[in-house]
């Protein structure tokens, strides 16, 4: 029984899903085949259900690397080593919408959490095979999405001084969350497999605008979609090769 998510091994899949938001989770639980509540404690919320036959988990991690690293921990400890987190983001693009979908290739590392593990100049990097299973997931369900670096950080209400702004968006960074790049580094550190795929809120106008609440509503659903088909074919493709 692991502390914190107070699940055993027997409650959760190989292949989980790791958005920080609690409703969130509970609209990819709704995709499941016969999902079951596994836990509600300490901020995380657990199912665990199958899709198309194949055993999968959700977990939201709540807000934030250090809660969302103990997430990845517990799960991990309990045989998890695939993870797709499902997120929402800002953007520092004026071409990807409110709503725009987003996979990010890797992150720059404004998060702390991380360097607990590695030093930061070890680039926080999704895994190939997730991170290509996300894009053709996409293209086969139809869905435009924006590929390219994303940028995480730790605080919400505080941004950096603006030069550094400038520098990330004339460098083409996309997004803007707060645990992808955790996610990353201890999958890497851990040996799993991650990846990450965000909707835009809005944020990089104002914070969570009522007027991109439609928009960033049809994005999370984008967003949910493709991962499922993702996992799907990585679970699939798991099964031939005998891992």
């Amino acid at each position: 029984m692991e502390f914190h998510i107070r699940c055993e091994a027997k409650d959760i899949a190989r292949y989980v899903f790791v958005p920080g938001d609690h409703e969130r989770a509970k609209k990819i639980a709704a995709h499941f085949d016969h999902a079951r509540l596994v836990s509600d404690t300490r901020g995380y919320l657990v199912f665990t259900g199958t899709v198309d036959g194949i055993p999968m988990t959700v977990a939201s991690t709540g807000m934030g690397g250090p809660q969302a690293a103990i997430c990845f921990e517990e799960l991990g400890h309990l045989g998890a080593d695939t993870f797709i987190r499902v997120g929402s983001c800002g953007t520092l693009q004026d071409d990807v919408p409110c709503g725009g979908v987003i996979i990010p290739t890797g992150v720059y590392r404004g998060g702390a959490t991380g360097n607990q593990y590695l030093p930061p100049a070890f680039p926080a990097l999704p895994n190939f095979q997730v991170l290509t299973a996300l894009v053709e997931a996409a293209k086969r369900i139809g869905i435009k999405v924006h590929v390219g670096i994303g940028w995480t950080g730790d605080a919400f209400y505080v941004l950096p001084e603006p030069q550094l702004i400038t520098k990330l968006k004339d460098a083409r960074v996309l997004s803007l969350d707060m645990e992808t790049d955790t996610l990353f580094i201890v999958s890497s550190f851990r040996g799993w497999r991650a990846g990450s795929i965000l909707a835009n809120d809005g944020t990089s106008k104002e914070i969570k605008p009522a007027w991109g609440e439609e928009l960033f509503r049809k994005g999370e659903e984008q967003a949910i979609r493709i991962a499922l088909e993702a996992m799907k074919s990585i679970a699939q493709a798991d099964a031939q090769e005998g891992r």
